[in-house]
């Protein structure tokens, strides 16, 4: 991975700047990376902690970034003696890629030195929020296809990077494999594709067009039938190819629709492939598809085996932005660990304070229940009843018998030494899988999910309650 070191927010060395100015530079702080509710955005699916953990290792300010601060005459021989050597020294704690999460919770937590944490904010959010969004839009893609989804997305994309690590995501998320060359060589996934319009209007016929392919590509014989008229030349031509193909021992692989009214067509294929004794093609669809569409078209009762999905996934477009924040939450002041809590008129923006962790509880089927934000020192014991309310209708409570709980937080950096090493994508991608179906359908459904409850403990609870009287008694 290359320096990402200067990809971060002005601000964030100006701060670094001022702290050592004001001999604040060695304070010890802890801040969380969560995200807020937004409309579409119940829930997250995990993704992008191989990437931080890369970027956490390569930190370091080279000769010509220096050169290249100096030339902004902001900062003066303090902070680039405090930079030239400069390298992470603090810990970082995460929920591991591919898990479930929701609004609020810590989905990672770094704690060191003000000077080291003010850096890494902007590259961190950066890539937690990317990665996490392109994941969960996935991961609802591919509920909703009931099918395999091939990530199509990398024209659309915006960049290169964002090509790169949402077909990365993408794969967290559901996706079986990518047309993405350099992002397949990268993580070891499937590439996959067939051909564009572009081969079938090269040649003075479709069908001529068809037969080269599949001659060249005998073991991929998947052919764009939408060129030209799919049901009155594409599909026709198409199963001429198909009939040749088996006449000489070969298996044509199927058809893919790239326009049109896909329910339709796709049903309208499926008899026509199925007469003409090809019951064994499968039939893809591509095309501007998003979760919605695809519940759409299973209630149209489609005939599509498979689907190549680009635009809509790789730019969620829908929801364009995680919104992702990173918090100060505790700041350590003479060896003591001080509580901290933002406060706001906006009642969503308020923040949780200390140095937290989050454990889901699961019922006797193992499934999950709810979770619940702790302080990080908390304990448990699971042979008594829990407890848990509603964080601000408080009276909402429910008492929790015969249950487990699992601390979705694992350490990734102790002192500045990695402490966690990232699994294989696909890997990552089947633990994903399986994290999902902890859970009842109703919470994870496409529209109106069922809210899964996310509470803070009572210990929690009351220190967030303690702050917010102390800050009230404070405008008197």
């Amino acid at each position: 991975m290359r320096n990402l070191t200067l990809l971060t927010d002005l601000y964030q060395l100006t701060m670094m700047n001022a702290y050592l100015e004001t001999d604040k530079a060695d304070t010890m702080a802890n801040f969380d990376i969560f995200f807020r509710y937004k409309e579409h955005l119940d829930f997250a699916q995990c993704a992008g902690l191989e990437q931080v953990i890369e970027y956490i290792n390569n930190l370091h300010f080279d000769e010509d970034d220096i050169d290249y601060l100096k030339s902004l005459n902001l900062f003066g021989d303090r902070f680039f003696d405090a930079i030239k050597n400069f390298k992470f020294t603090g810990s970082i704690r995460a929920i591991k890629e591919g898990e479930i999460i929701f609004p609020g919770e810590p989905i990672l937590s770094v704690c060191a030195p003000l000077f080291q944490a003010q850096l890494v904010e902007t590259a961190l959010l950066n890539i937690i929020n990317h990665q996490t969004l392109i994941a969960t839009k996935a991961f609802k893609i591919c509920r909703e296809a009931q099918a395999g989804v091939m990530e199509f997305g990398l024209r659309r994309a915006q960049g290169p990077d964002a090509g790169i690590y949402g077909a990365r995501a993408a794969i967290i998320g559901g996706c079986s494999s990518t047309s993405n060359v350099l992002t397949s060589k990268m993580y070891g996934i499937a590439c996959a594709g067939t051909h564009a319009h572009s081969w079938v209007m090269s040649f003075d016929s479709e069908l001529e067009a068809f037969r080269a392919y599949v001659k060249i590509y005998p073991k991929n014989g998947l052919l764009l039938v939408d060129t030209y008229d799919t049901l009155k030349s594409g599909l026709p031509n198409a199963i001429k190819v198909f009939d040749e193909m088996k006449a000489a021992g070969l298996k044509p692989v199927g058809i893919r629709l790239d326009s049109g009214d896909l329910a339709y067509l796709s049903k309208k294929a499926r008899k026509i492939l199925d007469d003409a004794g090809h019951n064994d093609c499968i039939i893809c669809a591509s095309g501007d598809i998003d979760e919605y569409i695809l519940s759409s078209l299973h209630q149209q009762g489609a005939k599509i085996d498979v689907y190549g999905i680009g635009t809509k996934l790789i730019t969620s477009s829908e929801v364009p932005a995680l919104g992702g924040v990173y918090k100060m939450s505790c700041l350590q002041e003479n060896g003591v660990w001080i509580p901290k809590m933002k406060f706001s008129d906006t009642v969503e923006k308020i923040t949780i304070p200390g140095i937290k962790t989050t454990y889901r509880i699961y019922d006797n089927e193992n499934k999950a229940l709810a979770d619940i934000i702790c302080l990080v020192d908390e304990e448990f014991d699971i042979t008594k009843p829990l407890t848990i309310f509603h964080p601000q209708q408080t009276w909402k409570k429910t008492i929790l018998n015969n249950y487990t709980m699992r601390n979705l937080m694992v350490d990734i950096f102790v002192d500045g030494k990695q402490a966690y090493t990232s699994p294989k994508l696909m890997d990552i991608a089947q633990y994903a899988k399986e994290k999902s179906e902890d859970f009842y359908t109703e919470y994870l459904r496409l529209v109106n999910p069922h809210t899964f409850k996310v509470d803070l403990s009572q210990k929690l609870y009351d220190l967030k309650n303690d702050l917010t009287i102390n800050n009230e008694n404070k405008k008197k």
